[in-house]
């Protein structure tokens, strides 16, 4: 804490986290714990298959690849702390690490829009000119991509992190929280809040829109596509390849949609540690699994990999 005037400002901060239960702690321990381990599994399996078999060297899978990367680097954010606070009798957190887990957070947020507007663009021009579609998207281009998710994603974030914490924060140190969230900083500002909350709206909405167009007009057409396709087994198997996206997109946009798009009055904290879940932590573990379960070409990879494998042994 430091004095500054009649105002005593915060330099660390105390996360709350889940629950003060000792026993309820341990249970949440084992929980997070499961759910990390098998995040890391999924995802850097995903990227192991698509690195070793050849046949998964497209453009598709080169996205789906770097969606896990992205992903270990994600969930990395939050769930190591959430295990330590779990454990712990001391969560506190310091100003700098709160900004490095904020920017972080913020960053990846960005670029996980960006990558899956980009994926959605990958999706239409495979079903729209299946024969041009590795002409077209060419290796270069897909880096390009890639890089540009992540530039676009980080110049973002560091709008919104210098926006926020030039905010002065005083009273409790206390965030009901378990991460360093912009909803509990704002609430524990000593400063007018309304610059940082057009600021907060015009960076988070400009970022929606322009990635939801994207995707949108991507889908329709792809949509346009498939109504043209005569055969039912053609329009299964276009349908298909975008079904995986379809629900990364869903489960990725819609809990952040309903968490920002809220007013004030209706936002509580364990109604927004429950919706923050959801992006998170639920869909770094599930965008391997829906990627990977009914996909015929992993599935044929990880059979190929293991047969490998155990010729060698």
């Amino acid at each position: 804490m430091e004095v500054e005037g009649n105002q005593t400002l915060v330099t660390d901060f105390v996360l709350v986290g889940f629950t003060t239960d000792p026993f309820l702690q341990i249970i949440f321990f084992v929980v997070f714990l499961a759910f990390y381990t098998l995040t890391l599994t999924g995802n850097l399996g995903l990227i192991a298959l698509i690195y070793l078999d050849s046949r998964l060297h497209t453009p598709m899978y080169f996205f789906v690849g770097n969606l896990s990367f992205l992903d270990v680097w994600y969930s990395s954010v939050y769930t190591p702390r959430i295990l330590s606070d779990c454990v712990s009798k001391n969560n506190h957190m310091s100003l700098a690490g709160c900004v490095a887990q904020f920017f972080f957070s913020a960053g990846l947020t960005f670029s996980e829009c960006f990558l899956l507007a980009f994926m959605a663009y990958d999706r239409f021009v495979a079903i729209c000119n299946p024969l041009l579609y590795t002409t077209a998207m060419p290796k270069k281009l897909c880096v390009q991509l890639v890089l540009g998710a992540y530039v676009a994603g980080f110049a973002n974030s560091i709008v919104h992190t210098g926006n926020t914490f030039r905010l002065r924060f005083c009273g409790s140190n206390v965030i009901n929280h378990y991460f360093c969230d912009v909803l509990p900083l704002v609430k524990m500002a000593c400063d007018d809040t309304r610059v940082h909350e057009i600021i907060l709206k015009a960076t988070i909405g400009c970022n929606l829109v322009v990635t939801t167009a994207v995707i949108v007009s991507s889908y329709i057409g792809i949509v346009a596509a498939i109504v043209r396709i005569h055969s039912a087994a053609g329009r299964r198997k276009a349908f298909f390849t975008c079904s995986a996206h379809l629900v990364s997109v869903t489960l990725f946009y819609g809990s952040i949609l309903i968490m920002y798009s809220k007013s004030d009055s209706q936002h509580t904290p364990s109604w927004d540690k429950a919706n923050a879940l959801f992006y998170t932590v639920v869909n770094p573990l599930v965008n391997p699994l829906i990627y990977s379960l009914r996909n015929k070409d992993v599935k044929a990879a990880f059979k190929n990999i293991w047969g490998r494998f155990l010729a060698h042994k």
